[in-house]
C-alpha cells in the first residue's frame, strides 16, 4: 500500500492506496499533520512507501516524522515521470500540475487531454496523444477573484461563492456573483473550445477544490475527478518503485 500525500496552497491532502485504486482519504491543517499521520500508521500498518508534493512549506519536524515512517518520495523536478516534458522551463513548473499530467498520462494513453484544476488558481494543461506535456495556462481561481475585488477596493464586500441567478446582476452582490463565477466559466468554457479546434478527441478532465462547484456549469463534456492529482501523486509513485526494481 501507498501513502500520498498532497501539500497544497490551503490544505494538506493524504490518500491510501492498494495498488491502483485509492482506499482512504482525508485532509488536514499543518497543525493536525503529526496527529493525522499517526492515524494513518494505526490504521493502515502495511503502508511502506510515500510519495509527497509540497507547493507549500512543511516544516522540517514534520518531513523527518515522515521519513521515519516510510520510504519517502519527494516529488521535485528531477523525479522521473511517464511523459515527454516539452516544457520550457521545466524547473519552474509546479509539481502539482507534474502530478496531474502523471494521471492523464497513465490514465488516458494515446489521447489528447486537457486538465483543468479548479483551486486556488485554475490551471489548464495539456497532454498530446503523443505522451508529450506541452504547457497550459494559469489563472486566478473563484476564491482568489473574491478576494481581489474586496482588497483592492473601497467598498466592494467579501462575499462567499454562489451561483449567480442571472449574467445581468441586479444589486452589488448579485454583480459579483455574476462577475466571478459566469468568468470562470466564459474562460474555460473558451479555453476548451480552442482546445477542440486544434486537438481532435480531445478529453477534458476537471478537478480540484471547485470540481463539484463548477462541473454542472459547464456546458462541454467533461469528466470530474476531485481525486485526479492523488491519484497521480500515486501513478509516478509506482512508476519509480518499478524503474528501481528495473535497474
Amino acid at each position: 500500500m501507498n501513502l500520498v500525500i498532497d501539500v497544497g496552497n490551503t490544505s494538506i491532502k493524504f490518500g491510501v492506496f492498494d495498488l491502483e485504486a485509492i482506499k482512504w482519504k482525508t485532509t488536514s491543517n499543518e497543525d493536525s499533520f503529526l496527529k493525522t499521520l499517526d492515524e494513518i500508521s494505526k490504521t493502515f500498518p502495511s503502508i511502506k512507501n510515500c510519495i509527497i508534493s509540497s507547493v507549500a512549506n512543511l516544516s522540517k519536524e514534520h518531513l523527518s516524522k515522515l521519513e521515519e515512517s516510510f520510504d519517502v518520495l519527494s516529488l521535485n523536478h528531477q523525479t522521473k515521470v511517464p511523459f515527454n516534458n516539452r516544457y520550457a522551463t521545466p524547473q519552474t513548473l509546479g509539481i502539482d500540475r507534474i502530478a496531474l499530467m502523471s494521471a492523464a498520462s497513465f490514465q488516458y494513453k494515446n489521447t489528447n487531454v486537457l486538465v483543468i484544476d479548479a483551486g486556488t488558481c485554475i490551471t489548464y494543461d495539456f497532454i498530446n496523444s503523443e505522451n508529450e506535456y506541452l504547457g497550459g495556462a494559469i489563472s486566478p481561481g473563484i476564491t482568489m477573484r473574491y478576494k481581489s475585488l474586496h482588497t483592492f477596493t473601497d467598498k466592494l464586500p467579501l462575499l462567499e461563492k454562489a451561483h449567480p441567478n442571472s449574467y445581468i446582476g441586479n444589486n452589488t452582490a448579485n454583480s459579483i456573483h455574476s462577475g466571478i463565477v459566469n468568468a470562470v466559466l466564459f474562460e474555460i468554457e473558451g479555453y476548451i473550445a480552442e482546445y477542440k479546434k486544434e486537438n481532435e478527441n480531445l478529453t477534458v478532465i476537471l478537478t480540484g477544490g471547485d470540481t463539484h462547484f463548477l462541473r454542472d456549469s459547464i456546458k462541454n463534456d467533461i469528466f470530474a475527478n476531485s481525486n485526479f492529482l492523488l491519484e497521480g501523486l500515486n501513478h509516478i509513485l509506482e512508476y519509480n518503485k518499478h524503474s528501481c526494481l528495473e535497474k
